[in-house]
């Protein structure tokens, strides 16, 4: 590392120890305000963020979808250097709390106690979005520093699984052109997650014939039909993975719904079916695998309306190369201050699977350490902040 590399990362990591309670402070603010994805109105979160980050030379932006729902909160550091723009996103709406009265501190408490904050958001992402926020703060007061546009992006409507926030800053009306890579805060600081198996998810509408119960003939039954679709679908032999993409794809039935009441024979069965997709079983693979066996269970019940296979998501599999800036860039930042995250393709997948359908590069974590992750008593390191904000600094500088 040459001297000028050590004598920025010490800068950084000294801003990041100096910004550690402020972090602190504001991750507990987010956390006492619940922002639970389709329960609470985001109005008061957003307000929490937007005040604070207006004082510090911030402009934040609240997007909204076409019904004029509030979906993300953004905002931009320009440098003083032309470059690329890129983004730090994390998640600003939350799980659920469960059960309240197993929490051993209320889930707003942002309560403090042996080196631990407690509260749900407080892993996922809420001390992301501090830590984001710190970042861009120091940007903004030194724009010398800086080589293109930092972008902050907060979405609200991640746990959904609905993603509103970073489809509607990626592909809205006022989406920016030049995204040259996305950095997702997710906790936890043993990987940086550089890919992930994609997604094919479809609705499957399985018709039979319907008829009384207890008449004298029987008529073909959707649910019957469905259950030799499922069988199927479970015993599909799928290819062997890739020697560059380890994890294989997988099939999965995720919902069975059909018939009504007991005295009729069902008509319809739906079926919700998620595969995961590598590049050895990619998304048209998928979609053939659908088609194929429904075609084949019609054939076995030839007296019944056809199958209907209906996509739903479609998000291809990905994996950054080695040598790709934003993979070498964030690891190498771990490194200088300390961090050893190790580059992982992930089995489920993630809106860095949307963004690769976009032609936009992304990672997901590293970031700090935590327990109960959409669970009971959930709650972050907070002496594990400074590392991951120093990280993240040099990351951004370094790209």
């Amino acid at each position: 590392m040459s001297v000028v590399v050590r004598a920025a990362s010490a800068k950084v990591m000294r801003w990041a120890h100096e910004d550690h309670g402020s972090v602190v402070d504001l991750t507990r603010a987010l956390v006492r305000v619940p922002s639970r994805a389709g329960i609470d109105p985001y109005e008061p979160v957003i307000a929490t963020l937007t005040a604070w980050m207006g004082e510090r030379r911030l402009a934040p932006r609240v997007l909204r979808d076409a019904s004029g729902a509030p979906v993300a909160v953004t905002a931009d550091v320009v440098g003083e250097r032309r470059g690329p723009r890129w983004v730090l996103d994390a998640c600003l709406d939350t799980a659920p709390f469960g059960d309240e009265a197993a929490w051993t501190h209320p889930p707003t408490s942002g309560h403090l106690e042996n080196g631990w904050l407690w509260g749900r958001g407080s892993a996922d992402s809420k001390a992301a979005v501090a830590i984001f926020c710190h970042i861009a703060a120091r940007l903004a007061a030194h724009p010398d520093q800086l080589r293109g546009t930092l972008s902050l992006l907060f979405d609200l409507d991640e746990h959904t699984g609905g993603f509103g926030g970073a489809r509607r800053y990626a592909e809205g009306p006022d989406a920016p052109r030049d995204i040259a890579g996305v950095m997702i805060g997710y906790p936890g600081p043993d990987h940086l997650v550089i890919g992930g198996r994609g997604v094919h998810r479809a609705r499957i509408r399985v018709r039979g014939v319907a008829s009384h119960s207890g008449g004298r003939a029987s008529t073909p039954n959707a649910i019957a039909k469905a259950a030799d679709l499922v069988r199927a679908l479970a015993s599909a032999e799928l290819p062997a993975p890739a020697p560059d993409f380890p994890l294989p794809g997988k099939v999965t039935v995720t919902a069975i719904s059909g018939g009504e009441g007991f005295s009729v024979t069902p008509d319809l069965c739906t079926l919700h079916v998620d595969i995961r997709t590598v590049p050895t079983f990619d998304d048209a693979a998928a979609a053939r695998l659908l088609a194929d066996t429904a075609q084949r269970v019609d054939h076995a019940w030839p007296d019944t309306p056809p199958t209907r296979v209906a996509p739903h998501t479609r998000w291809p599999p990905y994996a950054l190369p080695e040598h790709s800036p934003l993979r070498t860039a964030l690891l190498g930042a771990a490194a200088a201050h300390g961090l050893r995250p190790e580059p992982k393709i992930a089995g489920p997948s993630s809106i860095g699977n949307y963004l690769a359908g976009l032609g936009i590069p992304a990672t997901a974590g590293f970031g700090v350490v935590y327990a109960g992750l959409h669970a009971t008593d959930e709650r972050i390191r907070i002496d594990t902040v400074p590392e991951v904000q120093a990280a993240y600094h040099s990351g951004v500088l370094a790209l």
